[in-house]
């Protein structure tokens, strides 16, 4: 048979996790020597000061089938948390899932909902439907949250000040969804956590410090501390009027005085490991005799490969030097070694994860895959580079029929990396597409689920917090379907805004970005494989130097291999709209602004999409502009031998969403048909509220363009297709922008989606397969 390798493929089996690389081009040589097929064998390898890493021994001997087989998590449904709002709150009240848990056989998720104060359900007895159960009202902010049979237990900050904090253990009979204990914390608490026997719970109280005093710098007392409680018998807690408390005072470097709690795991032992963010450290506590049996400092790293620069361009070429980790989340991963997400805080955050072993010892850390692995997929937060990165927030571990998986999340890439776990270390399987900012991840391995809560709730921007819910099974993954190639991982792309197709070459695409991005740049995509992949990038320049200030928003090739561009324009950021023709290697050869009468009523949105049809270079304008007529909007032509413009109308659809919203226009494409062409019309709308997502067909044949602005024909339109079913087939929040489409020489469609740059958006980029339309 023969091996077709694919993107997901190769980096899930030769991203070697059990290996920390120190330096991006080792890791491409890994990914070479393995994407050649042959089987190679590691053995230890040093980095990051010494630290020795057993590696991973990967056998590359399988061909596409054996791929198909291998299990992968699915996204399966999304839940806006939106839907479980009371009938007298306003749809737009701020909400958001954070930590989460379940109950009942794992058919209910329970999570706590901190702006509102309050305890959500969400019944997922079917899986791929959530339903929305209800709340509970609480009279403080709840902060995370654990089950023992059929009871939860919160931890709610009642502070009124930080100088004066206050919490309680609040316990919830599920049956009756009721309040029915308050057990003291003398603090106010971060996580709670439950032994796997169901004798202990054990409560992070952070008394977290005010960010706005000193800068943030700690110490600011009170001190925090680790509280628990026992539990005889589920909802019973035998000591609610007096936690048992265990002192964490004097254990760290860093402000010794003033620990602060952040997050709190329990092994089998009854051992629970506390991270101290703030202070970069551990503590192992002995819940059976109260007692600090360990602890550590979470230790400082130099990280290569990474991106310091927050410059509007993804360059992983600098080193973090002594980044303090300043671990989030920790899980146990068996009853001896421990992994923490590496977030960081005010002084560090060494964006990626990391392996101790009880005595503080560290056996694997992740170095700059996350990093890597964001730009990768098209994730990576570029206006984060100067601050932490991706951010490792979350970790969870869970044990499913198919073996032992770690998942890591990225708050700012929004994603969950999925490792799977073995004697022989971690190895890389999938990189998972999420709401924006992941917060909690639960594994529901009985059920072979996973779930994760998406805080981040903005109804304004139209981003809202959700449940996100995946599946194991033997189906091929479905993310990504866009990659980075793996001798092109060192690409940064993002916001990807229009498509060509290439005249000769039936199996390569070209993409453009738009002005998120301070270099505007030509990919190039082969189409061939599943994912497809970015094997090139091409900077458009004049002199040797990247432009400034464009916004490409249409990319066409022409017969000579040359392409034309077309940029919006701003007329607040100083930009015309304007269309670029270019060389193949992004040379400018010379750049077409709109003449004075077409640019006439012009205030904001410009052109979008380009397509070449002869002579003739045809572009859309995204909205009406104040000369136009309401529901009309202008499709350019542009005569490139005799230099001459002209114009028609093309109707828009009336607006369709209960959100209300706009309809526009945002890509052009030629068919092979002499003046046949087809746009791509949507609305401005996300998640449940989009309707408008639809290719039509239009005719210029059918009508004599206007070479001014009177009596402007109208264009007739035919339905080609309503993309709206396949965006939704990812079972994620529908995103809004799909702003590139482009036919292959065989006839075969492609589409595909803005991420935005992962900046208030989820950063998932659909490439859509559409077939022969």
């Amino acid at each position: 048979m023969q091996k077709m390798w694919t993107p997901l493929f190769t980096s899930s089996l030769c991203w070697l996790a059990g290996k920390s690389f120190s330096r991006t081009a080792e890791y491409l040589t890994y990914l070479r020597i393995a994407e050649s097929g042959l089987t190679h064998q590691t053995t230890r390898i040093e980095v990051n000061r010494g630290v020795q890493v057993l590696a991973l021994v990967a056998t590359l001997a399988f061909g596409v089938d054996s791929v198909m087989a291998q299990p992968n998590f699915n996204r399966i449904a999304t839940f806006p948390v939106y839907q479980n709002l009371a009938p007298t709150d306003a749809k737009t009240s701020r909400t958001a899932a954070e930590i989460l848990t379940a109950a009942q056989d794992d058919t209910l998720i329970i999570y706590s909902n901190s702006p509102m104060r309050r305890l959500g359900f969400v019944d997922i007895s079917d899986p791929a439907q959530p339903a929305p159960d209800g709340f509970l009202q609480l009279d403080g902010e709840p902060t995370s949250v654990s089950v023992i049979g059929d009871f939860a237990y919160v931890g709610i900050n009642s502070s009124t000040s930080f100088t004066e904090p206050s919490g309680y253990l609040g316990v919830v009979d599920l049956k009756t969804r009721r309040l029915i204990q308050r057990c003291d914390l003398f603090g106010q608490p971060d996580s709670v956590a439950v032994s796997p026997d169901g004798r202990f719970i054990a409560v992070a109280v952070e008394n977290e410090r005010d960010e706005d005093k000193n800068g943030g710098v700690i110490p600011q007392l009170p001190a925090g501390h680790l509280a628990s409680f026992r539990v005889d018998q589920p909802g019973q807690v035998t000591n609610c009027a007096k936690a048992r408390h265990t002192s964490l005072l004097g254990l760290a470097q860093i402000a010794g005085a003033d620990p602060e709690p952040e997050y709190v795991a329990i092994n089998d032992n009854n051992i629970a490991a506390v991270t101290l963010q703030e202070n970069n450290h551990i503590v192992l506590v002995d819940l059976e005799q109260n007692t600090v049996v360990a602890h550590f400092s979470a230790g400082q790293q130099d990280v290569d490969g990474i991106d310091l620069r927050k410059d509007k361009i993804i360059a992983l070429t600098e080193t973090g030097k002594n980044l303090l980790r300043e671990p989030d989340a920790v899980a146990w991963l068996d009853n001896t070694h421990l992994i923490t997400a590496n977030e960081g805080d005010y002084q560090g955050g060494s964006r990626g994860f990391t392996v101790f072993d009880t005595s503080g010892a560290v056996t694997y850390d992740s170095g700059n895959h996350t990093e890597s692995l964001a730009v990768a997929h098209g994730h990576y937060p570029e206006k984060r580079s100067a601050k932490k990165g991706t951010e490792p927030e979350g970790v969870a571990v869970g044990t499913y029929d198919t073996g032992r998986y770690v998942f890591v999340g990225l708050e700012r890439a929004n994603a969950v990396l999925v490792y799977k776990d073995s004697a022989e270390g971690l190895s890389f399987q999938q990189f998972l597409p999420t709401g924006v900012a992941p917060e909690g991840i639960l594994p529901l391995p009985q059920r072979k689920l996973l779930v994760v809560a998406n805080e981040y709730d903005n109804a304004k921007d139209k981003v809202r917090s959700t449940l996100s819910l995946y599946a194991l099974d033997n189906k091929p993954a479905a993310y990504p379907s866009l990659v980075a190639a793996s001798d092109a991982q060192d690409i940064g792309w993002g916001a990807l805004s229009g498509l060509s197709a290439d005249r000769n070459d039936p199996n390569t695409l070209y993409a453009v970005n738009d002005s998120f991005y301070a270099q505007a740049s030509i990919y190039q995509i082969d189409t061939t494989t599943t994912p497809a992949k970015i094997t090139g990038q091409t900077l458009v320049h004049a002199d040797g130097q990247a432009i400034k200030n464009l916004d490409l928003e249409g990319i066409a090739q022409d017969s000579d291999g040359t392409f034309w561009l077309a940029s919006e324009g701003h007329p607040q950021k100083g930009r015309d709209n304007h269309l670029l023709h270019v060389q193949a290697d992004g040379a400018v050869i010379e750049t077409v602004a709109l003449p004075d009468w077409l640019n006439e009523g012009w205030k904001r949105h410009g052109l979008e999409g380009i397509a070449l049809d002869g002579a003739r270079i045809v572009t859309a304008i995204q909205r009406e502009w104040d000369s136009d007529p309401k529901g009309l909007v202008r499709i350019v032509i542009y005569n490139k031998k005799s230099g001459d413009f002209s114009v028609v109308h093309y109707p828009l659809d009336a607006v369709a969403s209960p959100a209300g919203g706009w309809v526009g226009l945002s890509e052009i494409t030629a068919t092979g048909t002499a003046g046949v062409f087809w746009v791509i019309e949507r609305d401005n709308q996300k998640g449940t509220d989009a309707r408008i997502k639809r290719i039509y067909s239009i005719d210029l044949n059918s009508v004599t363009a206007s070479q001014d602005r009177v009596d402007i024909p109208v264009l007739s339109k035919k339905l080609v297709r309503d993309l709206l079913p396949l965006m939704k087939a990812g079972q994620g929040r529908v995103l809004d922008k799909i702003e590139g489409l482009s036919i292959q020489r065989d006839g075969t469609a492609f589409a595909v989606t803005d991420n935005d740059g992962v900046d208030g958006a989820s950063g998932e980029t659909l490439f859509l397969h559409l077939g022969k339309l």
